[in-house]
């Protein structure tokens, strides 16, 4: 008899024998976490996000936005000539989850910052349709007229400080007034800039007398992919 059918005739060796091997497997891929301070390096310029782009994070996930938008370009050269550079893991460190995703109904969107205007994202979010024709996307205009949802703000910042996104007591003590400043045409975009730098500000949805979902939505998006100045790398130095 090969020593193969002893595995393959009993039940409780086969099971016995499938226990050690993903016993085995799962302690070469759990123990190095543990051996190491951190598994992604860290890129000059990634940040957490500010709490209106946090706010509007948390409206694409709720409206299930990542069902059809994934936030990972693929290092394939049809890929980067389509969206731009490769991700690097370094610019999802603070989310919570990952939106990487898998599914493309509608274009990958981890390089749509600055794309376009805050305008045009406004009208695509309200009428899709109308910019693209041909488009599946819902519509969302209650997007614009939803005012946002503040009171958590600054226990959503402490929520992610314990998984371990270095936001400050002095963020977390300013989040409300930076969440109103940064969609305030008047607002004091100087303090918030220096917490939280390439953040879009100003009158975002068109209305600058109310802070709306839209209005974090849109601040959202427009920072997806803007972090890093990629102009300041080869791709040598990205590899290594």
């Amino acid at each position: 008899m090969k020593w193969h059918a002893i595995f393959e005739k009993n039940v409780l060796i086969l099971a016995a024998g499938i226990l050690i091997t993903v016993s085995i497997g799962g302690i070469v891929e759990i123990v190095p976490l543990h051996t190491i301070e951190s598994t992604i390096e860290e890129v000059e310029g990634v940040r957490p996000y500010s709490p209106l782009e946090l706010a509007g994070r948390r409206i694409y996930m709720r409206e299930g936005c990542y069902n059809c938008h994934s936030q990972m370009v693929r290092p394939f050269r049809d890929e980067v000539e389509r969206y731009g550079h490769y991700s690097l893991a370094a610019e999802s460190m603070y989310d919570h989850p990952f939106q990487w995703g898998s599914k493309r109904t509608g274009p990958d969107l981890a390089r749509v910052g600055g794309k376009y205007s805050n305008a045009w994202h406004v009208a695509h979010m309200i009428d899709p349709q109308s910019l693209v024709p041909g488009s599946v996307m819902p519509q969302y205009p209650f997007l614009a007229e939803n005012a946002l949802n503040i009171g958590d703000i600054a226990a959503h910042l402490e929520a992610n400080v314990v998984v371990g996104v270095p936001y400050t007591e002095e963020m977390i003590a300013a989040a409300e007034a930076d969440l109103f400043a940064q969609a305030d045409p008047l607002g004091d975009h100087n303090g918030l800039l220096e917490r939280y730098p390439g953040a879009t500000v100003g009158d975002i949805d068109g209305n600058p007398e109310v802070l709306t979902e839209m209005d974090a939505l849109v601040a959202y998006l427009q920072i997806l992919g803007q972090m890093v100045d990629f102009s300041q790398y080869t791709t040598e130095d990205l590899r290594q």
